[in-house]
């Protein structure tokens, strides 16, 4: 990877040879050395030669700015590429200029894709045999698919409120799915403990150091579908942190390289039961111990990639805001009502933060907005359904129905 010049520490700087499996930095306790994969951009440029004309048939149109070999087999199954939607009847009930981004048509339904993509690729390339994460569901599912056309062995920890609905998927796609008695913390730091028992190769996103690479291709995809038309405001949920960065570390770099004139100040949205991203970035102490939110996507308590989130949002200019279980379900019936986009709870809250934000004055009236739906709705349908009326029951005869449309 001549492109990739070294793994840096973001809390002490020390450097860290790129060909190397490692996932943060030893000098610090736990995990919270978190690395930063730092590039060559003239020998990036030398590579890249795609035009940048808004046709993206996938993320690996960027392939010269993932970390990857020239000679590595890429493990794909047609992840990015998502369509940038204009959403009139949406922007119109928010009072913005709204456009939604919609990554739950990813292969696997989820954002999460283009991080999984380039992580069995790593894994490949290194010869490893067996790939695990942990998950509340959706990088398991994404997991277990891309193992699964990849031939590589896969095993998912799950916490014991993972929605049923994301379990179907890794299973159905031959992972092992270990649901662990306890939280997703729990279930995450079991996951890094058989990783180093085994020399499995761990996926997480939070401390993998090559996943956010992969995320930030949807910041490229941003750069290249607003050229000329760049929104003020890009707005993604929060869990971990590293999708958020990956999304601003994309668009900056299209910036640097003046593909694109302007850059988008980030809105991080985070669950009032999930908030510790939110609260760093306020310097708020009172952070909860458990994460209580039902968007699982991002139940969060201890998020790994703080750092990196807050210097999306610094770097940018932009903010963060607390949204309530219900505001997020609220939000997942708005997005379908007004635009036919189907989104789980994750998905759908950048819709409530960005309501938030105009209640409070961050998001002024008219101004433009990009939504980025991170999951399908299809991932948590018990939720949908808790959102949503109930089903009009009536008898088969047509009476019943004149009934009910011609009263």
């Amino acid at each position: 990877m001549d492109h990739v010049t070294t793994l840096a520490c973001t809390l002490c700087g020390e450097t860290y040879d790129p060909e190397q499996i490692i996932y943060t930095c030893p000098n610090h306790k736990g995990v919270k050395g978190i690395l930063e994969v730092e590039y060559d951009y003239d020998v990036v440029l030398d590579q890249f030669d795609a035009n940048l004309d808004g046709k993206i048939t996938d993320q690996w149109k960027y392939r010269a700015f993932l970390p990857v070999s020239e000679n590595d087999e890429v493990v794909s199954l047609g992840e990015g590429g998502t369509d940038l939607l204009d959403t009139p009847r949406l922007g119109a009930e928010l009072g913005v200029e709204m456009r939604v981004k919609d990554d739950g048509r990813n292969p696997t339904g989820v954002l999460k894709d283009r991080a999984t993509s380039v992580a069995v690729t790593k894994a490949k390339a290194a010869n490893r045999d067996v790939i695990t994460c942990a998950s509340t569901g959706n990088a398991a599912a994404s997991l277990g698919g891309y193992a699964a056309c990849s031939g590589l062995a896969c095993r998912i920890f799950v916490p014991e409120n993972a929605p049923e609905e994301k379990l179907a998927q890794p299973l159905v796609y031959g992972a092992d799915v270990l649901g662990v008695d306890g939280s997703y913390d729990e279930a995450y730091d079991l996951s890094l403990e058989v990783s180093d028992e085994f020399g499995w190769y761990n996926r997480n996103a939070a401390i993998n150091p090559f996943q956010v690479e992969g995320k930030r291709t949807v910041g490229h995809e941003l750069a290249e579908q607003t050229r000329g038309n760049c929104p003020d405001w890009v707005v993604f949920s929060m869990g971990d942190g590293c999708t958020i960065y990956g999304g601003w570390k994309g668009f900056r770099e299209f910036y640097d390289l003046d593909f694109v004139d302007n850059t988008p100040k980030m809105l991080g949205v985070q669950a009032k039961g999930a908030s510790a991203i939110h609260d760093v970035f306020h310097n708020h102490d009172d952070t909860a111990a458990v994460a209580h939110t039902l968007a699982d996507s991002i139940a969060v308590s201890r998020p790994r990639n703080t750092v990196k989130a807050c210097k999306a949002l610094e770097e940018s200019g932009g903010d963060s805001v607390l949204v309530s279980d219900e505001a997020i379900l609220e939000a997942a019936v708005t997005l379908g009502h007004t635009e036919g986009i189907y989104a789980e709870p994750a998905g759908a809250a950048p819709i409530a933060g960005i309501r938030q934000a105009r209640e409070a004055g961050i998001i002024k009236e008219g101004e433009s907005v990009v939504a980025v739906v991170t999951g399908n709705g299809l991932k948590d349908t018990k939720s949908a359904m808790r959102a949503t009326r109930e089903i009009k029951r009536i008898n088969a005869n047509l009476e019943d129905v004149v009934s009910l449309y011609n009263s």
